[in-house]
Parts: structure tokens; C-alpha cells; sequence
């Protein structure tokens, strides 16, 4: 079952934003309109967005790392970002091609870096950063957030931001899900969202209750990214 996780592509170091006339000037527009907030007058050319509670994710790796560890008896490094969004692509549909991906990072303002992934401080090494592979360009930013309860709601107002957008076909969402106020909302809000053409996808680390969306399990990206391989898993 964990044959798919095999990836043999080597991804590309992250490269500033800038090396694409026509794609920075998309991430412009979300920066010049929301500052240091994805904000409703955010606007996105990109066909494919990534939503990410990365302070959620990085948790997460950071416990697949201690168990596996542990269970694989051997040191586990850092999650490589490309790799995790290639992935997580993937899962949410996306198909070789030149594609325009934006990947939204939210994370509280305490932290200024994913201490489990490779790149991983916002500021230095993700926020304006881009990388292109077979799966087309990936263009990242992180927005930081005041407070616990004003993150949640970034959260929630970005995705509703990202769903209210007619250019936006293909949404993948990683919320935290251990909070099921916050899961409860992003059910919510994704029930409202009347759009046969959006492919809507949520991450989770078990199977939850459904919606008007699809789900995909996140440890399996996690894993890949982390380079845990079958064979070590199907021999324990």
C-alpha cells in the first residue's frame, strides 16, 4: 500500500520568485493587495492552490520522525518541502504539465520557521520562493498570524478567499483536523461552495467525516517527503 510513496524524482533547490516575469506578477497581486495577510481582495491567477495550517504539518512531521524513528531504527531527516508539495499535488489531482500552483502557508506570528521541513524559515527561504519540476511552477508564500484565535480564522477567511474565486479549479486544504472546531468550519464553508468545476481536496491523518469535498490521507505525502521507503515499513 505504501508503494506509491516510492519517489525517485530529485526536486530542485527552492529559486527566488523572481526568475518569471509572468508568474511573479501573480505573486505580486496577493502581496501588494494583502500585505502580510491573504486578505479578500487577494487575487489569484493560478488555477491550483495549496492551503496549509503549517504550524499543524509541522507537528505532524515532527511526530512521524520521533515514532518512525523509533520503528524503522534509523535517523530520519527533515521533510523536503518540494517534495511534500509534489505530493500533495499529486493527491489533490494535479498531472505532469505546465502548471501554476500557489502554495498559502499560514502560521502563527511566534514562529518563523517549519523546524521539520528542508527549506523551512518563511521569511529567508519560502516566502516569494518558487521551484518548477514535471508538475509545473509551485509559488509559495507565508502569512503569519496574531494569535491562536485569529489563526484559526485566517485560516477559515483564506479558504473561503481561495473557494469564492471563479479561476480557481483545484483546491487542496491541510487544516488542523485535531481541532475539530476548525475541521467542523472548513466543512462548512466547503458545503457552500457551488461549483461542479472546483476539485476540492482535505488532508487528514485518519479518515473523517465527509463532505463536499474529497479526502486524502496526509502521513502518506509526510512520509514520502521524509523518505521513509516501503520496504522499510513492509519489513517491521
Amino acid at each position: 500500500m505504501f508503494l506509491f510513496l516510492v519517489c525517485l524524482q530529485e526536486y530542485p533547490y527552492l529559486c527566488k520568485r523572481n526568475v518569471k516575469s509572468d508568474a511573479s506578477d501573480m505573486n505580486n497581486d496577493i502581496q501588494n493587495h494583502g500585505g502580510s495577510e491573504f486578505s479578500a481582495q487577494s487575487r489569484l491567477n493560478s488555477k491550483n492552490v495549496i492551503l496549509v495550517d503549517a504550524d499543524y504539518v509541522d507537528k505532524v512531521a515532527f511526530n512521524l520522525i520521533v515514532n518512525f524513528e523509533r520503528m524503522i531504527g534509523r535517523r530520519i531527516p527533515q521533510a523536503d518541502m518540494a517534495k511534500w508539495i509534489d505530493c500533495v499535488a499529486l493527491d489533490g489531482g494535479i498531472r505532469e504539465g505546465e502548471h501554476e500552483t500557489q502554495v498559502v502557508l499560514i502560521h502563527s506570528k511566534e514562529k518563523i520557521r517549519m523546524e521539520n521541513f528542508a527549506p523551512g524559515n518563511y521569511e529567508e527561504e519560502l516566502t516569494g520562493k518558487a521551484f518548477k519540476d514535471h508538475l509545473g511552477e509551485f509559488v509559495i508564500n507565508a502569512y503569519p498570524t496574531e494569535d491562536v484565535v485569529s489563526g484559526e480564522q485566517q485560516f477559515i477567511d483564506t479558504l473561503q478567499t481561495i473557494c469564492d474565486q471563479k479561476e480557481v479549479k483545484r483546491v487542496m486544504v491541510i487544516p488542523n483536523t485535531e481541532n475539530l472546531n476548525i475541521y467542523n468550519k472548513v466543512r462548512e464553508t466547503l458545503h457552500h461552495v457551488d461549483d461542479d468545476e472546483k476539485r476540492i481536496t482535505v488532508f487528514t491523518m485518519q479518515p473523517m467525516v465527509g463532505g463536499n469535498f474529497r479526502q486524502e490521507i496526509l502521513g502518506y505525502s509526510l512520509m514520502a517527503a521524509l523518505g521513509i521507503r516501503s520496504e522499510e515499513l513492509n519489513c517491521k
